[in-house]
């Protein structure tokens, strides 16, 4: 048996491939995953970099696990992702316990830089090594993963990078452009995935409604998905990470027309003021966005609309907050996440003047979620009585509810659940349950017959 192998992914579902992928490499080269990381000899950390928080995050967690090495049975620790690809060499330089660092390019060679790093451990003396080549790599599937979800769920990631160039983000910069993968490849890889028992496909990207524009010069998001709805053995198929602005009818026709697709989109809307939509760099304007998310709702019966919103960015005065929190209670958004601006070296937005304080900005970000949340309420409660499809996803800790699970309303990790009431379901079971009761972001139903 070889040495025992530790990995912590830390952010978006795309890291988490990420993360899938090497584990699995590792693992065809023989080492053993741990979900352990006390009795690991190798301890990788998949960072993110995408605002300050995770930034945080992810040097904390580092931090954290280099004490592994003194206090535990590590012996070495690698830093990958999003980070290690932006910051290598200054990491290097502050973080001497870190034997690698390794960027976007080297998830598919992890093994190799593992197996290098045992055979040679002495040639780091003095620091880590730094590989953050500019990034190219564009996963296959040939690369296979070692699902870190649920058997019955999974993400598929049909595209790489960004080329919106939005002026707070520094994704492109350290992801790369657009990089779509081929149609053929990614039907393979979700075939072989349902295949292996997975029941829930959720489409991921950094814009997964730009797919294809730069293999074939135009959209094809709606055709990929047309095609994955043909595959058998798959119950749902969820959509995220749809940039508002290339939304089409020719989209919502497809999700609507197939049952598979869940009537739910992720569409992460920033800001509804144009002028911070111009500052922010986003395509279209406040009026365009409205016309999609209405078509969304009248050619998808009962679509559940789901967006995130940045408040606190430069510029915004008082009367520009109010126009968004004025959009968020008109437009009643089944679900919506809040943020606070966070300033980012290297992007155009840090050189806009009037920055708003962070005080104002967490009262405002403070603000929206309580109308959030009413409005929540609101839609949940006008479920009641309703039936449901829900996938059961493991036992909850109420007497009165055992299960929990999800309804196509819910997106794992970022929605509410929905509490379960029934008799001897199992993980991964799909039932149909009715609404009972609801509270700001949960539901709670009682499992019916067919």
């Amino acid at each position: 048996m070889r040495e025992k192998v530790h990995i912590l992914s830390l952010g978006c579902p795309k890291n988490l491939i990420d993360a899938e992928i090497m584990s699995a490499s590792l693992q065809a080269a023989g080492f053993t995953i741990t979900s352990r990381e006390g009795e690991a000899a190798i301890i990788i950390v998949n960072t993110c970099t995408f605002i300050l928080p995770a930034k945080e995050e992810s040097i904390d967690e580092i931090l954290r696990l280099a004490q592994c090495k003194t206090q535990g049975s590590c012996r070495h620790l690698i830093v990958t992702g999003c980070l290690a690809q932006r910051y290598g060499r200054e990491l290097g330089r502050e973080i001497p316990e870190a034997d690698l660092f390794l960027g976007i390019n080297e998830v598919a060679h992890i093994a190799d830089h593992v197996e290098g790093l045992l055979r040679e451990p002495s040639a780091l003396s003095g620091g880590g090594r730094i590989v953050t080549p500019p990034p190219t790599f564009l996963m296959t599937a040939q690369h296979k993963r070692r699902l870190a979800t649920p058997s019955y769920r999974a993400y598929l990631k049909i595209a790489e990078g960004c080329s919106n160039r939005c002026s707070y983000c520094i994704i492109p910069s350290v992801r790369g452009a657009l990089r779509s993968r081929p149609l053929h490849d990614i039907l393979t890889e979700a075939g072989e995935l349902a295949d292996n028992g997975v029941r829930e496909l959720v489409i991921t990207a950094q814009d997964t409604t730009a797919y294809g524009r730069d293999l074939i010069g135009r959209l094809s998001l709606p055709e990929l998905l047309k095609k994955l709805a043909a595959i058998p053995r798959l119950r749902w198929i969820r959509l995220l990470y749809a940039y508002p602005e290339e939304l089409t009818d020719h989209l919502f026709e497809v999700m609507a027309a197939e049952e598979k697709i869940c009537s739910y989109i992720d569409i992460p809307i920033q800001h509804i003021d144009d002028e911070i939509l111009a500052a922010m760099n986003r395509r279209g304007n406040s009026a365009m966005i409205r016309k999609h998310l209405e078509q969304a709702r009248r050619i998808i019966p009962g679509v559940a609309l789901r967006t995130s919103l940045i408040v606190g960015f430069p510029g915004e005065t008082p009367k520009k907050f109010k126009t968004l929190l004025s959009f968020v209670e008109d437009m009643r958004f089944d679900h919506l996440g809040a943020f606070t601006y966070s300033p980012e070296e290297d992007t155009p937005a840090v050189t806009l003047p009037r920055h708003v304080g962070e005080r104002t900005k967490i009262k405002r970000r403070a603000r929206i979620m309580e109308t959030q949340a009413l409005i929540s309420l609101d839609i949940n409660g006008s479920l009641i009585s309703s039936v449901q499809e829900v996938l059961v996803e493991g036992r909850s800790d109420l007497a009165d509810y055992p299960y929990i699970g999800r309804c196509r309303r819910q997106a794992s990790d970022i929605d509410g659940i929905t509490y379960l009431r029934g008799e001897n379901l199992a993980e991964g079971d799909f039932v149909m349950a009715k609404i009972t009761a609801a509270d700001e972001y949960d539901l709670f139903a009682v499992a019916v017959c067919p």
